[in-house]
């Protein structure tokens, strides 16, 4: 008589400051199919993983945004490079997490690519666009210019579970800005494998950060934040946007909220340029004229 075999069942691991981690709570959470089928098992990050990956986002904001705006490009398009080289597998997971068609999986796949490089040639662009010379009576230049706000939350909604991620991420930190994510709590693994290909790229650990779980238990931790800088909602939920700007309006955090359908984040509204501006802050600089 033959052994029943039991699959052994992934763990997805939370990805902080460049490594992959556990709960420090050693809390587990099971993920379930659109048909209520068991796929694997993610981390449920606590109050210490949260502030454990803003310690990690503010460590490595000053060397990213020390970095050329070339080099932040090249560095972005190389992570299109990798997604591209795993997307089959990232469009599996989604087929299986979400429920869609391999299809229509590895459509959003593709566009998420392709977002990745349209918002990695910004970071060369961003600043002649959004920036001025400014006319002053004085012999003086005077410039202002975009510069990051430092260490940023990023929740994107459900769906969809690549793109709308992907989206939310990219105008944040090509400005030198580090984030903080944290993944879709109906399709946490799309994001997670999203993780791994961050950390086979040349993106420095702790630029991205990316926490799993019951999103509601972080909220009220990432509005009284004091060392986070700013916060992005596409979550679409009431409660949450409700919850985050009473917070953010006590300790003074920028506050973007996207509020796009689904099928929105694979159009125009999707790779908006002007949401740079959100987690940006203009500075004005005089100099003298002739030194």
């Amino acid at each position: 008589m033959s052994a029943v075999r039991l699959d052994v069942r992934k763990t997805y691991k939370m990805y902080v400051g460049g490594s992959f981690i556990r709960s420090e709570s050693g809390r587990s959470l099971a993920v379930h199919d659109p048909e209520g089928r068991a796929l694997d098992n993610i981390c449920h990050a606590s109050r210490k993983d949260l502030r454990d990956a803003v310690v990690a986002a503010r460590s490595a904001t000053e060397g990213w945004a020390k970095k050329s705006a070339y080099l932040r490009g090249q560095i972005l398009y190389r992570a299109a490079e990798m997604l591209e080289n795993r997307a089959d597998s990232l469009a599996g997971e989604i087929a299986r997490s979400t429920g869609v068609t391999a299809g229509k999986a590895r459509a959003e796949v593709n566009l998420a690519i392709d977002r990745l490089v349209y918002f990695a040639g910004w970071t060369d662009k961003f600043t002649q666009v959004f920036g001025a010379v400014n006319p002053v009576a004085s012999s003086h230049f005077n410039f202002t210019v975009p510069e990051p706000t430092g260490v940023v939350v990023v929740l994107a909604p459900d769906e969809p579970s690549l793109l709308a991620l992907v989206s939310t991420l990219a105008p944040v930190i090509l400005s030198g800005n580090s984030a903080i994510a944290v993944a879709s709590e109906k399709y946490p693994l799309p994001a997670l494998t999203f993780a791994e290909i961050l950390a086979t790229s040349d993106l420095p650990g702790g630029v991205i950060n990316i926490l799993s779980g019951k999103r509601q238990e972080l909220i009220p931790h990432i509005a009284s934040h004091l060392d986070i800088n700013a916060v992005v909602n596409a979550s679409g939920v009431e409660e949450t946007h409700a919850a985050l700007q009473a917070g953010t309006a006590i300790n003074l955090k920028r506050y973007a909220r996207r509020s796009l359908a689904a099928a929105d984040w694979s159009g125009p509204a999707g790779e908006d340029a002007y949401w740079i501006l959100d987690t940006v802050e203009f500075k004005t600089a005089w100099h003298p004229i002739g030194l």
